[in-house]
Parts: C-alpha cells; sequence; structure tokens
C-alpha cells in the first residue's frame, strides 16, 4: 500500500474515532483485560517469552 492510501486509512479511522458515539462496552473492556498478563502482555505471549526462558537453560 502506497503511503497515500495508508495516510487516507489512518485519517478515515481517526475521524471515525473522533466522531464516534462514544459507545463503551464495559464488559468486553473487561474481557479484554482479563485475557492481558502484566505489562499489557497476551498470557499467550508471556507463555512464549517464559519457555525462550527455560530453553537457553537446558544447554
Amino acid at each position: 500500500m502506497g503511503r497515500g492510501r495508508a495516510k487516507a486509512k489512518q485519517t478515515k479511522v481517526a475521524r471515525e474515532l473522533k466522531y464516534s458515539s462514544g459507545s463503551l462496552d464495559p464488559d468486553a473492556l473487561k474481557r479484554e483485560l482479563a485475557s492481558q498478563g502484566p505489562g499489557g502482555l497476551s498470557t499467550r505471549a508471556t507463555e512464549d517469552a517464559h519457555d525462550e526462558e527455560h530453553e537457553d537453560d537446558e544447554d
């Protein structure tokens, strides 16, 4: 995608966010935050990082 198209898409998304009704689904937000581990990483990313640490120890 060219720079012009990317900028146009960003502008479109920004405009939608700015002028949206602002309907917030607190339950969806709670679910999303609960699925994240410490530091904002998903639990899967945290598990992968933990596995990589243990692979280094085996050598």
